[in-house]
This record gives C-alpha cells, structure tokens and sequence, in this order.
C-alpha cells in the first residue's frame, strides 16, 4: 500500500516572537512533526531580525521538507509602526518559501481559530487545548508558548482549508462533524 504523506509547515510571525508547527500529513491524517519558537526580543536591530527570521524558516524548510507553507496574515492593529514590522517579518518569512517554491497560504487570525475551534474569537489558550486535543499532543509535548501553539494552528487550518477545497469530507457545520464523529466527542465535564 503506498502512503501519501505531505508535509505543512505553519508560521506566526512576529518581530519579538515567531512561532511555528509541522504537521506530517499521512492518508489524509495529520500528526504533530515538529513546533517552536524563535525569540527575537534580545536582538534591538529590526533588520537583524529580519535576517535571524530568514535564516531560521530556511533551516526548517532544509530540515523538515514542507509541500506547503500557512502564514498567519497580520491583523489591522492601531499602531502602523507594530503593523508595518508585522508586515516585514511576515514578507521575510515568505520570501525564504518562495526561494525553495513552497506554495503560500495567508489566513486571517479570525479565520484559523475558526477552523481550530469553531469561534473566530477564541482565546490563545484556547486554540492551544484544542490543538492539543485534536492532534493528541501529550502534555510534555505541549509548548507554554502560545505562538508555537498559533504556528501550529495555521497549518492545521490550512489541512482543513486543503481538505474542503479537494471535496473530502466536507462537513456543513460543527455540529455535522460531530454527528459524524461520535467518538470524539465529549460532554463538557469529561475531559
């Protein structure tokens, strides 16, 4: 029997921390490969981190192979100058897939937590129990860091994005899936 297997490589980009998951794709399955992050906070020259992100989603891409490439979008913030270093750090992140032609894909904040917990407006806290939940992540194998968790969440996002562009299992609404998948799931007191 031969295994498809593809690799998604996620980022949240940031200019103090950039978070990041690896999701193995195996029969249409997805595993957690690999999350980090990269701490940017102890370097004052905004072009050096910009160099450090470069460098670090290159090393990544040579250690880990991804088909593809989801990238958190930068929300509209008040502050243009954090939207603008947003921005950058975003385009360099891209800049290193598009120089190994990784396919991109950009999701807005609202819309991968959507897909992770079925609320545009849930808590990073959040999105992280249910990746954990969803991928069967072990609690030692769970990051504190919530951008690692957010890394993550765009690459699963964009398994389900892939999955309902491709017509498999294309599920109306939560409460579809659910009716589906009986097995996964719980009353709000089991855990």
């Amino acid at each position: 029997m031969i295994r498809k297997e593809r690799i998604i490589m996620g980022i949240d980009p940031g200019t103090q921390v950039m978070g990041y998951g690896i999701l193995r794709v195996l029969d249409n399955k997805p595993y957690l490969e690999a999350m980090g992050v990269m701490q940017l906070g102890k370097y004052d020259d905004h072009y050096l981190k910009l160099a450090k992100i470069y460098a670090r989603v290159i090393g990544l891409i040579e250690e880990y192979l991804p088909d593809e490439l989801a990238i958190e979008a930068p929300f509209f913030g008040k502050n243009v100058q954090s939207m603008l270093k947003l921005g950058r750090a975003q385009g360099v992140a891209m800049a290193a897939a598009i120089s190994r032609d990784i396919p991109i894909f950009e999701y807005a904040p609202l819309k991968i937590k959507m897909a992770i917990t079925g609320n545009g407006r849930a808590a990073k806290e959040q999105v992280a129990y249910m990746l954990q939940k969803l991928l069967h992540i072990s609690d030692e194998n769970m990051l504190p860091q919530l951008d690692a968790s957010d890394g993550l969440a765009a690459a699963l996002c964009h398994f389900y994005q892939a999955n309902i562009a491709t017509g498999e299992k294309k599920y109306k609404s939560w409460k579809d899936y659910a009716n589906h998948n009986p097995e996964k799931v719980k009353s709000v007191g089991e855990r």
